[in-house]
């Protein structure tokens, strides 16, 4: 069979994109990207096939100014950076339909020009949720109202939503409960096959990773300055932080890192303290890590308040906390074993939803379906 998966040149949409094809590789289907060339021939590797079909400057620092928040931030997230980017994007996401035929577009749910290039081409399209924010409806119905009337501007039916087959990753163990509005398919973080990066920890002592992902360097100083602060002198724990624009120096008593391999690390760890990302929630939770978490924008706040529904975790403010409270927090997190039992049970979930391999076999039988083939694009 043959994919294209539609995705924006955003680390967090790619990863579990990525995860997906490589099982679908594996079993001699063949996957090509639609996205940001360079981008993701950078991130991909050159085994990957690519078209370029989304301009370079919609990387991570476009998606907001950094002096934005509340309303603002979503106005200019939808009018600012993902409609523009799917009107850019459509005309060479069709034309990318027209000379791979697909029998299947895997389109991200907020790279809006995947749903509605297949949808122009009468090709069946699957959306892959990369966050389960909007799966638990969190806008108020005024704003929900909004979002739909602009993403009406792009024609056809809701680009976030497939008709045939939602891929959440995620499960409601995590999520909470879900009004099944779509076809839903629940399969937990999907992770990558290999495993192989090796990473050598510290002395035997509870690991604390601190890391606020990919997007968020500008915001992070003063955040990771309290956590150094409330961590640093702490002779019965380790500290790793990931200090992506080394804002930090040396600290004492701390360990800073540029990069880590993240899933080797969260092996060996006993605490993350995070920004609520989706991939750093879910990846920690798949190995039984408990969670403080400080969500700075975006789902994140939603993702926070699934961690602390399911009792996995506390929560912080990321504009406030100073070392007293990142301190206080660590406390309360480590000296009650139920956080960690909440996030062991959230990993059972995460396992038991086959991850990967069953984002893959959904993909399968829909594109196997005979309702799938193609109604204007020939088929060879």
């Amino acid at each position: 069979m043959r994919f294209l998966f539609v995705v924006a040149p955003l680390v967090g949409h790619v990863a579990p994109m990525r995860a997906v094809a490589e099982r679908l590789t594996a079993r001699g289907h063949e996957v090509v990207w639609a996205g940001a060339g360079d981008w993701l021939r950078a991130l991909l590797g050159p085994a990957a096939t690519i078209v370029d079909c989304a301009p370079a400057r919609y990387g991570e620092a476009a998606i907001r100014p950094p002096d934005i928040h509340g309303p603002e931030a979503l106005q200019f997230l939808l009018d600012g950076y993902l409609i523009p980017l799917a009107t850019e994007m459509l005309p060479p996401t069709v034309a990318a339909i027209e000379r791979f035929r697909p029998d299947l577009v895997l389109a991200d749910q907020q790279t809006y020009a995947g749903a509605c290039a297949a949808h122009r081409a009468g090709v069946p399209w699957v959306t892959s949720a990369s966050t389960s924010a909007e799966l638990v409806e969190p806008f108020t119905p005024a704003i929900a109202g909004w979002i739909a009337e602009r993403l009406a501007t792009l024609g056809g039916p809701d680009p976030r939503w497939s008709p045939r087959l939602v891929l959440a990753f995620s499960t409601p163990e995590l999520a909470g409960p879900v009004a099944q509005r779509h076809p839903v398919r629940w399969v937990g973080p999907a992770l990558p096959a290999s495993r192989s990066e090796e990473w050598t920890p510290p002395p035997p002592r509870p690991l604390v990773l601190v890391t606020l992902g990919t997007t968020n360097g500008p915001a992070s100083e003063r955040f990771l300055r309290a956590c150094a602060d409330a961590l640093s002198a702490r002779t019965d724990l380790d500290t790793l932080i990931v200090d992506r624009d080394g804002v930090l120096g040396s600290v004492p008593g701390v360990t800073t890192a540029p990069w880590i391999p993240q899933l080797a690390v969260l092996r060996r760890t006993g605490l993350v303290i995070c920004h609520g990302g989706h991939n750093t929630v879910c990846e920690s939770l798949w190995h039984g890590v408990p969670l403080i978490v400080a969500p700075i924008r975006d789902d994140q706040p939603v993702i926070a308040g699934q961690v602390v529904n399911a009792g996995a975790g506390v929560r912080l403010r990321f504009a406030r906390a100073g070392a007293g409270h990142v301190a206080a927090a660590v406390d309360t997190v480590l000296g009650d074993p139920g956080y960690a039992a909440a996030a062991a049970r959230i990993g059972d979930s995460f396992r038991a939803a086959g991850g990967a391999e069953a984002a893959a076999d959904a993909l399968i039988v829909e594109a196997r379906s005979p309702a799938t083939v193609p109604a204007t694009v020939a088929r060879p």
